[in-house]
């Protein structure tokens, strides 16, 4: 496999994807099916939720269900697999604004982009198909594809496999900013995503609408 000289990697959630849209709905249905189980009581944990999206999958239903046992935890994260790739197949799902057009013109320069998410493959690969995604990006990285357990790693990977020497990461929370960090790259932060200001605090810049990113990363390539 030939080295790239550059690339742009993206977060999914908060960064292309407008998760809100299909995780409400389809949360909603899980903690549903829970209370029906006796697994849960109480109302669904959605402020809990989106509040500390983007993290690992484990590491979310051991927030949300802090009382209940592994395997439960186990059951909710398949139920909820379930709903929310049901929720994308029923097209309530919906990119960003400019997502389609800022990353066809990224493409059509040449550069190499990829995806790496905490979200499972089960769901990047509904995602893309509905918003036909594979004509912009080379690979789309998850954690539970490589059994790795933090974004830092995910990214050493992709860069590893692909002999990329220099990245841009674009992601809207701390861990795409540490996942930069950790592997040398320049970072752009999302504030149109989940993140508050103190996560994106070490971004490189940050941007409040997708469609910088086509001029953001140019300027960050000449300064370099």
């Amino acid at each position: 496999m030939r080295e790239i000289p550059f690339a742009i990697i993206f977060d999914m959630d908060g960064t292309l994807f407008q998760t809100e849209t299909v995780l409400v709905p389809a949360l909603h249905k899980t903690f549903g099916r829970l209370r029906r189980e006796g697994l849960w009581q109480g109302d669904t944990p959605v402020e809990e939720y989106l509040r500390i999206l983007g993290v690992p999958i484990p590491e979310v239903w051991r927030r949300l269900m802090p009382e209940a046992s592994e395997a439960v935890r186990d059951r909710a994260a398949a139920w909820f697999l379930d709903d929310i790739i049901d929720e994308i197949g029923q097209g309530n799902g919906r990119l960003y604004p400019d997502v389609h057009t800022t990353l066809a013109a990224l493409a059509d320069q040449g550069i190499p982009l990829f995806v790496a998410s905490n979200g499972r493959q089960r769901y990047l690969a509904a995602i893309r198909t509905a918003f036909l995604l594979e004509r912009y990006f080379i690979d789309f990285y998850s954690l539970d594809r490589f059994s790795l357990m933090s974004k830092s790693a995910l990214v050493k990977q992709l860069l590893n496999d692909y002999g990329i020497e220099k990245a841009v990461m674009v992601g809207d929370r701390y861990s795409d900013i540490q996942a930069a960090k950790d592997n040398g790259l320049w970072s752009i932060g999302c504030r149109f995503g989940f993140a508050n200001d103190e996560e994106l605090r070490g971004a490189d810049v940050i941007i409040h609408q997708f469609s910088e990113i086509g001029s953001v990363w140019g300027e960050m390539v000449n300064k370099a």
